[in-house]
């Protein structure tokens, strides 16, 4: 099959924007719309493909699919661009704070001083969680991975609010985006407290979302916990950087759920388990095990040779990223943050930091690493900061999931409200036996 391109407009496809495809073996012509976004590549329409021509395409991970149309985020790999709603993320980083990125994802804009302070009264009042979760938390080994405990907990969340599964009501989606928005933080704090024997901290709207979490983690009934505001505002930042990525596998995993019709919190959940994969959501906790692994800067070079060898099966974690070819965006902004965390907590000659800087510098500067636009990614950093605040590993993608949650809860609402969603169906190209007859026990 050749295919040719029509001219490009920007804006809505139209007939001068069309791509024709030609199937070689019988000589027939089909032409199909190409329809342009905002910014990004031209899309060929192939909605209509299968009805058409008989056949569908073949497209592993869905690398070269768009699987839905979106207003939230814009990604340029290319550029090592990252926006949401049009904001480039370092604006947001260095000037925002985390409630003002969440109301800008869920409502399209920045809010006024009115309404920021009404959305945070909002979280606030649905910071709690039933006193009823408290033993479901129980029926939990101690040794749970907090992950585990947190999918699990999120889509309990459905038996406690069951009128959530009427997911066509817009008051209804409202409340279970509050709801979801506001329990992340307090579920994920008691699935660390859990996790280590202490007991569950309620939380505390007279702080901010990033310190009320930090406090949720840290205090204990004997030790209150001072929320230091260097920390508190590496965390709102780290929220900020991870809260919505495009179409990533997790947010993908949501939409997949919930165009089923299944309620908010049962799809949010299923995305929770899509983070947890280590191709996804654990790859900070993989920069710490491989910095610790280095050791010290002397052995740098040992380990730049092995990254280069072909036969060796060490990579370099925390460096490239599957969207961006170009330094990510997120990364600049943690590295700041780093710096301001470790002065702040006394831990300014933290050995890992050195080594990160060193190792960096080391990459940034290598031809091998240059050619193949392997920069630092957002893990290289965040992973550092997690445990200068003292998180355990156990716990990084716990954070992830906590500063996702609004960029699934956005995407999940766009997605109900779109008029031309549909339940996703993607196919397969079948390679298994032919028809073939039964053949009882005894003749085989």
């Amino acid at each position: 099959m050749t295919t040719k391109l029509g001219s490009a407009k920007q804006g809505a496809a139209d007939k001068s924007d069309s791509v024709t495809l030609t199937d070689n073996q019988t000589g027939k012509t089909y032409t199909f719309p190409v329809l342009t976004g905002t910014d990004g590549p031209r899309v060929i329409d192939t909605r209509k493909l299968y009805a058409e021509t008989g056949m569908f395409t073949y497209d592993p991970g869905y690398t070269s699919t768009a699987s839905c149309e979106s207003k939230i985020t814009f990604i340029d790999g290319d550029a090592g661009v990252l926006q949401y709603r049009g904001y480039p993320i370092d604006e947001l980083a260095k000037h925002s704070d985390f409630m003002e990125v969440c109301y800008l994802l869920l409502g399209g804009e920045l809010p006024k001083a009115e309404q920021k302070s009404a959305f945070v009264r909002d979280v606030g009042s649905h910071s709690m969680v039933h006193e009823q979760m408290q033993y479901y938390f129980r029926g939990f080994r101690r040794d749970s991975h907090p992950m585990a405990v947190m999918v699990g907990a999120v889509g309990a969340l459905s038996a406690f609010y069951p009128e959530s599964a009427d997911v066509r009501s817009p008051e209804q989606r409202r409340d279970a985006q509050i709801r979801l928005l506001a329990k992340a933080p307090t579920l994920a704090a008691m699935a660390y407290k859990y996790s280590i024997g202490q007991p569950f901290v309620y939380p505390r709207n007279d702080l901010g979302y990033a310190a009320n979490f930090l406090r949720m983690c840290f205090a204990i009934p004997s030790e209150d916990y001072v929320v230091k505001p260097s920390v508190a505002r590496a965390m709102d930042r780290i929220f900020i950087l991870h809260a919505d990525h495009e179409q990533n596998a997790s947010t993908s995993t949501v939409r997949l759920a919930g165009s089923s019709g299944a309620n908010p919190f049962a799809c949010v959940s299923a995305g929770i388990a899509s983070l947890w994969g280590p191709a996804h959501g654990g790859a900070n906790e993989a920069v710490l095990n491989m910095l610790t692994e280095i050791g010290s800067k002397d052995r740098i070079p040992e380990f730049i040779k092995k990254a280069k060898d072909q036969t060796s099966n060490f990579r370099l974690m925390g460096f490239g990223h599957r969207v961006y070819k170009n330094y990510d965006p997120r990364a600049a902004v943690l590295r700041e943050s780093c710096h301001e965390v470790l002065e702040e907590l006394g831990m300014r000659d933290e050995p890992l930091l050195d080594l990160a800087m060193e190792l960096e510098r080391i990459a940034l500067e290598d031809k091998y690493f240059i050619e193949r636009k392997l920069y630092p990614n957002v893990d290289f950093y965040s992973g550092i900061l997690y445990r200068a605040m003292g998180f355990p590993t156990s716990m990084f993608t716990v954070l992830f999931a906590v500063a996702r949650m609004v960029g699934w809860i956005a995407q999940w609402t766009e997605m109900m409200e779109d008029p031309e969603h549909r339940i996703g169906r993607p196919r397969q190209i079948y390679t298994g036996h032919n028809r073939r007859s039964y053949v009882p026990i005894a003749g085989r």
